[in-house]
């Protein structure tokens, strides 16, 4: 928080918000990291930037607040995650149940102006987002990388696979689900190493 870097991207992002709507709210920018510690983490989900319509982006990659929409993408997880696992399909988009067991919603950019997707990509706060990613590839403890799509596949050469294990599809959006995220199974495979290593699985079910 003290480089400068950091200081201009959050001076970027209060300049957008002064003239702009801008999603999540300032409150919630860093919920992911505060829902889960570092200590905690068990599995990585990489997104990209904050959903960019009104009520949806809560801090949470994939994420949305009770009571919202289920966006696409998300549906499509829910689809996977089913078929996969067995989870009965949730009613709502909350995924805070997953951040408390230890599985870390993470986008590589953190905020996003209103309607306009990728709007603040490249301005700071992927300096900021490498930094998470390799302070986790640095720790003792064996974690899971689950990298969606190219902007977050590109992210597995920062990763060290001789320790943690990498699983990569395309997208869940529904412009690229059909090209390999389905039948991917990402959630058995993160509980069959997670029971390898001798770490709790993650209890898969939204409630």
């Amino acid at each position: 928080k003290e480089k400068e870097y950091f200081h201009a991207v959050r001076s970027f992002e209060q300049s957008e918000r002064n003239h702009h709507k801008v999603f999540p709210a300032a409150e919630n920018v860093f919920k992911a990291l505060e829902l889960t510690p570092f200590d905690n983490v068990k599995v990585v989900i990489l997104g990209q930037d904050p959903y960019h319509e009104e009520h949806q982006a809560n801090g949470l990659a994939f994420s949305v607040e009770r009571g919202v929409q289920i966006p696409p993408s998300l549906v499509n997880v829910y689809k996977e995650a089913h078929d996969d696992v067995g989870i009965d399909i949730p009613k709502h988009g909350d995924l805070s149940a997953w951040a408390h067991q230890g599985v870390l919603l993470l986008n590589t950019v953190l905020t996003v102006q209103a309607h306009r997707a990728n709007s603040h990509k490249d301005k700071g706060w992927e300096t900021f987002t490498n930094h998470i990613i390799e302070a986790m590839n640095q720790r003792e403890k064996p974690l899971v990388f689950i990298l969606w799509g190219r902007q977050a596949i590109d992210k597995a050469k920062m990763i060290d696979q001789s320790k943690h294990y990498v699983i990569t599809s395309p997208h869940p959006s529904p412009l690229s689900a059909y090209r390999g995220f389905f039948g991917s199974k990402p959630f058995s495979r993160t509980n069959a190493f997670l029971k390898s290593q001798g770490i709790e699985p993650i209890d898969w079910r939204i409630r």
